[in-house]
């Protein structure tokens, strides 16, 4: 029978059948790593072929079918190791906040470059906008909005303690497996406890010594809602490190930077320090924006201006 898996915790991976059971499965042994990078040869997401026990309980999983995306990070900028975080979504959300505690656009950036680079489609939620009724904080979070609208990403600012547009954070969701990203403490699981009590997902506080969130979600895990999607909830990331890309390539995966780097002098410019780039000349337009293009630097291997 076949199934997708809804949890993985390393040894074991939870597996729906297409028949709506739940068993609870362990990958056969010549599935374990051999010549890859990945720490998990399994993820949520992944379809698989499984052969039940007896008692319809337990499984084992005998092939993994072939994956429509996914989507992976390096934990460390040093490790050559990487880890798939999910398989087989539609779209990829990340929950950030511009308050307590808050995300960085360089993290967003990485976020969205391997989005990009597995051709995963990215919205953007800006959670907590309850508490940025300041005009500094009404004016962060304008400029947040327009840098990401500008680069073609959908955004929505929501509430999940006041209930702010959570009407149109469900409609986002609807008939679709997304894929829920962030550091700990942003509110993924409030949100999805407001739209959908019933799953309970565990809500923790934030922590006052140190203003970050502590973690809620252990493992990845596929949770069904009611309006026919599903999403995938992870472990609050604290850092996105990018898988390997050559430095022509990074600038593929800025959707606004696309539209020119055609038009540069140089085919394989790399928009840092080469004369005749229009990518550059589009930044001091304005029409690709500082902090987008300063975090691209960040990323860019050759450039070594550090990590965002």
């Amino acid at each position: 029978m076949e199934g997708r898996v809804i949890k993985s915790t390393g040894s074991w991976y939870r597996v729906r059948t297409d028949e709506d059971l739940v068993l609870n499965c362990r990958l056969r042994g010549k599935f374990k790593l051999s010549g890859s990078r990945a720490t998990n040869p399994l993820a949520v997401g992944d379809r698989v072929v499984l052969r039940a026990n007896h008692d319809m309980r337990e499984g084992v999983i005998v092939d993994i079918l072939d994956r429509k995306n996914f989507i992976v990070r390096k934990a460390t900028k040093l490790s050559r190791q990487t880890h798939v975080i999910a398989a087989n979504m539609d779209q990829a959300m990340i929950i950030a906040t511009l308050a307590w505690p808050r995300t960085s656009t360089g993290f967003i950036d990485r976020f969205l470059v391997n989005c990009e680079a597995y051709s995963i489609p990215a919205v953007i939620v800006f959670n907590k906008v309850d508490l940025l009724q300041s005009a500094e904080g009404l004016d962060a979070l304008r400029e947040a909005t327009s840098i990401y609208l500008q680069a073609g990403y959908p955004c929505l600012q929501v509430s999940a303690t006041e209930r702010i547009r959570l009407d149109e954070f469900d409609q986002l969701l609807a008939g679709k497996i997304t894929l829920l990203a962030g550091h700990s403490g942003v509110g993924k699981s409030a949100l999805i406890n407001a739209i959908e009590p019933d799953l309970d997902l565990k809500v923790q506080e934030i922590s006052k010594a140190h203003s970050k969130g502590r973690h809620t979600t252990t493992f990845a895990e596929m949770f069904e809602l009611s309006n026919g999607g599903a999403i995938i909830d992870t472990p609050g990331i604290k850092e996105f490190g990018l898988v390997d890309f050559e430095d022509w390539e990074l600038c593929h995966y800025f959707p606004e930077m696309r539209n020119f780097f055609n038009l540069c002098r140089f085919d394989n410019c790399t928009h840092y320090n080469e004369p005749g780039c229009r990518v550059k000349e589009e930044v001091e337009k304005g029409s690709i924006s500082i902090s987008r293009y300063a975090n691209y630097l960040n990323m860019l291997p050759g450039t070594q201006t550090g990590r965002s």
